[in-house]
């Protein structure tokens, strides 16, 4: 009998989220099976995993890669519950588009697959995205879980990471047709940016972005504002959802949308010391303007958002100070 609350698997170890999350499960608990990308020659340094509180006892580490699905099977044997979070992120498209959302699909229907065969997995948490749901095509102020992504809107359009928004909103769709089929407890739960501190030593795609007019890259700013919730906070709802009774299909959990221009006023307010593009200046900023991600399905079943807008910018910004970006 596993000690604690049990064993977890949780796939792309190494990322933003997969590494908050073990941490997470770790200080609740639970024992952790993780998976990451082959290293033959030892380059990389996985001690920001190996040196997590309880790790030692509790945390075993997988080599495992999406493009082989069967490379899973191991780290998910024993396990009562799953949580999918690796994904290829190929945002400039470096790839055919079919390519990359064939290989998410295939590896994501592989890990189910060995979910289903384990015989002991109870349920799926499948990490999906804001993408999925908000690239409607229409301008629209608010969406939620019945909303999906238009493909075809996404595929003839190719607005910024539209290949990234494909894939996420097939594999979804499958992953969930998937569970019906089979009789699989799956459940997905939608992020939007994922902003706040982080473990792992490369600095998140969505910790930068969110963070453009603190790092002087307003060149590169893609969107109006921006859906954002606190990494800590989409740890902690993956797990509310594996721990639920009976949770059922898709989750938002984005407890805040914000302008650009928000985001200026917040942080040259409590930042004097950073160039802050004014209000004035980010006037002609141009670029989708997002939908906010309702979440009150999340809230309704019992989830509580723990931290405010300007935490999320404190805590991205002090540990981006602690690892040497600012």
């Amino acid at each position: 009998m596993e000690e604690g609350k049990g064993r977890v698997c949780v796939t792309g170890g190494t990322g933003f989220l997969g590494s908050w999350l073990i941490k997470t499960l770790l200080q609740d608990g639970y024992s952790v099976n993780t998976t990451i990308r082959s290293d033959p020659k030892k380059k990389r340094d996985i001690s920001f995993l190996t040196n997590l509180p309880g790790a030692s006892q509790k945390l075993k580490i997988f080599n495992a890669d999406l493009s082989n699905p069967e490379s899973f099977t191991e780290a998910i044997e024993g396990c009562f519950g799953v949580f999918h979070t690796a994904t290829p992120i190929d945002l400039l498209v470096t790839e055919p588009e079919e390519l990359v959302t064939k290989r998410t699909i295939d590896g994501t229907l592989g890990i189910l697959k060995a979910c289903l065969n384990s015989k002991t997995v109870k349920r799926v948490i499948y990490t999906s995205s804001g993408a999925a749901v908000s690239r409607t095509g229409k301008e629209e102020e608010a969406v939620d879980e019945s909303s999906w992504s238009n493909v075809d809107y996404l595929r003839n359009l190719r607005p910024y990471g539209w290949s990234y928004g494909v894939a996420k909103t097939l594999t979804e769709k499958a992953v969930l047709e998937f569970g019906e089929e089979n009789g699989l407890d799956v459940v997905t739960l939608i992020p939007p940016f994922v902003v706040g501190s982080f473990i792992c030593p490369k600095l998140p795609d969505s910790v930068e972005k969110a963070l453009v007019l603190v790092l002087g890259k307003k060149d590169q700013i893609g969107v109006t504002r921006m859906h954002m919730a606190h990494v800590d906070d989409v740890a902690r709802a993956h797990i509310f959802l594996l721990e639920h009774p009976n949770p059922k299909g898709r989750y938002n959990c984005s407890p805040f949308i914000v302008s650009i221009q928000q985001i200026s006023q917040l942080l040259s307010a409590k930042y004097p010391q950073f160039q802050i593009p004014t209000v004035d200046e980010l006037k002609d900023i141009k670029g989708p303007k997002q939908p906010e991600l309702i979440s009150k399905k999340l809230i309704d079943a019992g989830f509580v958002f723990k931290y405010s807008l300007e935490e999320m910018f404190e805590d991205a910004i002090e540990c981006c100070k602690e690892k040497g970006y600012l």
